[in-house]
């Protein structure tokens, strides 16, 4: 007797998940008959490299599109797609993989090279090449060394790119003047926009009156003339930018500290050139927030490290989602490896969370972050280090719902030994638990939980080898999806379903 519909995908999608599914199978899938299950396959498991062959080919966008989107296959076989007929499919990997990952894994050069010279989509015309790099430009799937090789890049428009990716600070004199001597008129006007930038004047000319974006970025980051510090001190606007900018007048930073708004005062506490008799006002100062800033982080100081502990404040405070920078930008604008090595000694609970945010930290200080008193450095050790004990790791995905995401992705992300969690109150938890290959008997009682995924986690269970008992999971709708997902399937029975699902045997369709 035929399926019902609805189990029929169910067994689709299973069979999908199915790690120990064989290409074939997989392959089998990609059948008109199998798009129930496209998603599943192509976006939410990895897949051997045939069955990557068959994706990238695959006459459907749909399933190229979601391929672009995965996250759990390796960037380079992603980057295949960057020539795709289609701006849609181009679009979904310049964006890159979805969920976004906090720590997303960089495309290879050569596919960054073509969706940065890319010319206009050919298939579709709805997206525009600019679009599709501005979706690559926000992914942070381009790591900072990039924009650095670009400088000695061979087509010029790469090398425009370089120069309007990194600001002009960041470079060095030697880089700068090759820039400003560049063959390419493109190359040269850019590089003289990097020099305006750090004109004080250029910036006061540039400046808008009405407020907007533009320039609070222009007070936020850019050399500011004494003129222009006073104006917005006489007009009381704009002080927290003036407060954050390094290149503020000394003058405008002094009056600043003394400002009623505590979080312009906080600024300048943070500040790398704020000198020790302001410091230590600011270390009386009635605001809380104001005096740890000024208290937590000694002089001398670097800007460097102001931005660092800013990494982990205001809306990075608790925890945060936002993306971690790739394990090696600390070594190109970072603090020097000993000041974190001193913060994570520290007796400010910021400091320390600074330190456990570091994936560098050497290993003889792991240990004592890992039991620390302040549950933040715990929590961000088991997210950004790769050294954290995997009961750290474990207990921040039991206590933190918003990190399960990323630390499932990590290595040290326990899998074994959860026998203890079967009965958490937290389905994501049991569910966890219930995928454990390492239980002495199988989670039967999680087959009936209330939680949907607990139920599928549960019949998916390594640990449930009875193939009488997952005949029958696999014809109840409730367990259906698990059970086809079960690794313990002998291959003939995933082939068995498929044909009973109605997708058809290779040969078997005519074209």
């Amino acid at each position: 007797m035929s399926p019902s519909p609805s189990l029929a995908e169910s067994w689709l999608r299973g069979v999908a998940a199915n790690p120990a599914a064989p290409p074939d199978v997989l392959i089998r899938l990609l059948d008109p008959a199998g798009r129930p299950a496209w998603r599943t396959l192509c976006e939410e498991r990895d897949l051997p490299a045939d069955v990557v062959d068959a994706v990238v080919a695959h006459p459907d966008r749909a399933v190229r599109r979601a391929f672009a989107r995965n996250p759990h296959v390796d960037p380079a076989q992603r980057g295949r797609l960057v020539r795709d007929p289609s701006g849609f499919v181009r679009a979904e990997l310049a964006s890159g993989p979805r969920p976004r990952p906090r720590r997303p894994r960089p495309l290879p050069d050569d596919v960054l090279d073509a969706l940065l010279t890319a010319d206009e989509a050919r298939e579709d015309r709805i997206l525009s090449a600019d679009e599709i790099v501005g979706e690559l430009i926000s992914s942070r799937q381009i790591p900072l060394s990039y924009w650095h090789r670009l400088h000695h890049h061979p087509d010029p428009r790469l090398r425009v790119r370089g120069v309007n990716s990194l600001r002009w600070r960041e470079l060095d004199p030697a880089r700068r003047a090759a820039l400003l001597a560049d063959p390419d008129p493109d190359v040269r006007e850019a590089a003289a926009r990097g020099v305006r930038y750090l004109d004080p004047t250029a910036m006061e000319a540039d400046l808008p009156e009405d407020d907007c974006h533009h320039r609070r970025g222009l007070l936020t980051n850019h050399p500011v003339t004494d003129a222009v510090a006073e104006a917005c001190l006489a007009a009381g606007r704009d002080l927290w930018s003036l407060a954050q900018n390094r290149y503020t007048p000394s003058f405008a930073v002094v009056r600043l500290a003394r400002d009623p708004d505590p979080e312009v005062r906080e600024r300048v506490a943070a500040r790398a050139d704020v000198d020790a008799v302001l410091l230590a006002e600011l270390a009386e100062d009635p605001d809380e927030t104001v005096r740890t800033r000024a208290v937590a982080h000694p002089l001398p100081r670097t800007w460097a490290e102001r931005d660092a502990i800013d990494g982990v404040l205001g809306w990075h405070a608790v925890d945060c989602d936002c993306p971690i920078p790739e394990p090696d930008a600390w070594r190109t604008h970072g603090p020097d490896a000993r000041w974190f090595e001193a913060c994570a000694v520290s007796e400010h609970a910021i400091l320390r969370r600074v330190a456990a945010s570091h994936p560098a930290l050497p290993a003889a200080l792991v240990g004592p972050l890992a039991e620390d008193p302040d549950p933040e450095v715990r929590h961000r050790l088991a997210c950004h280090h790769p050294l954290a004990p995997p009961a750290t790791v474990l207990a921040t995905f039991v206590e933190r719902p918003r990190q399960r995401r990323h630390l499932l992705t990590l290595p040290g992300m326990p899998r074994t030994d959860l026998r203890h969690l079967l009965d958490h109150e937290d389905p994501e938890v049991r569910a966890l638990a219930a995928a454990d290959p390492t239980l002495d008997r199988p989670p039967v009682r999680l087959l009936t939980d209330p939680d949907e995924k607990v139920r599928r986690a549960a019949a998916a269970a390594p640990a449930l080898r009875d193939e009488g008992a997952l005949a029958k999971l696999l014809d109840d709708p409730a367990t259906a999806e698990g059970a086809a997902a079960n690794p313990n399937l002998p291959s003939g029975r995933l082939r068995t379903l498929l044909d009973l699902a109605g997708v058809p045997a290779p040969g078997a369709r005519l074209p």
